[in-house]
């Protein structure tokens, strides 16, 4: 097992996020993402709460028609379901977050 430098650049294309899944089982995902500069994601709506983390750099978001701007060590809880999307990300340094997913639990067949 090697270990894993959460701050260190990828060098990956310049112009699309690189995800790096850490941990993942039945009920979390953990991943690393490396934002390009100025970055614009699409829009999400996702069926899981997530939890996101900037280590690195600034993004600023769009949550349910509120603008937030996130800055190093700040982290925000998305809930399931909220409309979200990433609008701008710093460009020196790049931005890095650490992203938590929250899977829903699988109704149990009786």
């Amino acid at each position: 097992m090697l270990p894993i430098n959460l701050l260190k650049a990828t060098g990956h294309s310049v112009d699309q996020e690189h995800h790096t899944t850490l941990i993942q089982n039945r009920h979390v995902q953990l991943q690393r993402i490396e934002s390009p500069a100025k970055f614009r994601s699409e829009p999400f709506l996702q069926p899981e709460d997530e939890w996101i983390l900037v280590l690195q750099g600034e993004g600023t978001l769009d949550i349910a028609g509120d603008q937030v701007t996130l800055r190093v060590g700040d982290s925000l809880m998305i809930p399931a379901d909220t409309p979200h999307q990433v609008l701008t990300t710093s460009t020196d340094p790049l931005c890095i977050w650490l992203t938590l997913h929250f899977k829903k639990e699988e109704p149990v067949a009786s």
